[in-house]
């Protein structure tokens, strides 16, 4: 898909604000990062100064989700620390500073604090994440903190191949792999699909 349009459309709403934030949000599995850093290049290429600000980095760390029973539930929505990217999101949208952020190691599955700046000059911010428009709280504390919200969706059998593929991608047998998109990925999918508020824009793909 041609990002350009998307990226002109930001730029129309955008107009003199000195930051401007967009949601990107789907299932898992929908193209929102590969989206994101499409928006981004455009639009640095237009002379823009963007970021990317990927929900993954809230990720519970792997022994607070053992804790509490939700190891095998990773990637649900009760297993990210929404607090803290609330708390991030307020201070991305109150543009007063440059404001340190986590990333999300996937070699080691694990969220590494501050690896990351949203620099005061950075005028537009892509937040990308499953959750962004998910109506239930605490998720739904999110109402009214973006700009522009983007929501792709490819359709239940276009992800469950591509969840699927996944998991066989990092060397999992079709049991494990099934296992894994069905007993997690998939349910979460229907969950974002069936339970989010209202975008700007929707994608059938990316």
């Amino acid at each position: 898909m041609n990002v350009e349009p998307i990226a002109s459309e930001i730029l129309k709403r955008a107009a003199d604000a000195a930051r401007f934030v967009v949601a990107i949000a789907g299932p898992p599995g929908a193209g929102k990062s590969t989206l994101a850093e499409g928006l981004a290049e455009a639009l640095v290429a237009r002379g823009e100064k963007a970021a990317v600000l990927p929900m993954d980095g809230f990720h519970m760390d792997n022994a607070v989700l053992e804790e509490k029973g939700l190891l095998p539930r990773k990637g649900a929505p009760e297993t990210f620390d929404v607090r803290a990217f609330l708390s991030t999101i307020a201070a991305v949208r109150a543009n007063d500073g440059e404001v340190l952020v986590p990333v999300f190691d996937r070699s080691r599955e694990l969220a590494i604090a501050s690896a990351r700046i949203v620099a005061s000059e950075t005028r537009i911010v892509l937040v990308e994440g499953n959750y962004l428009l998910l109506d239930e709280a605490p998720w739904n504390g999110l109402e009214g903190a973006f700009d522009f919200t983007i929501f792709i969706n490819p359709g239940v059998e276009e992800l469950e191949r591509r969840l699927l593929k996944r998991w066989f991608d990092h060397g999992y047998d079709e049991e494990a792999a099934k296992r894994k998109a069905f007993g997690n990925d998939i349910p979460n999918a229907h969950r974002v699909v069936d339970h989010q508020r209202r975008a700007d824009l929707v994608l059938a793909d990316f």
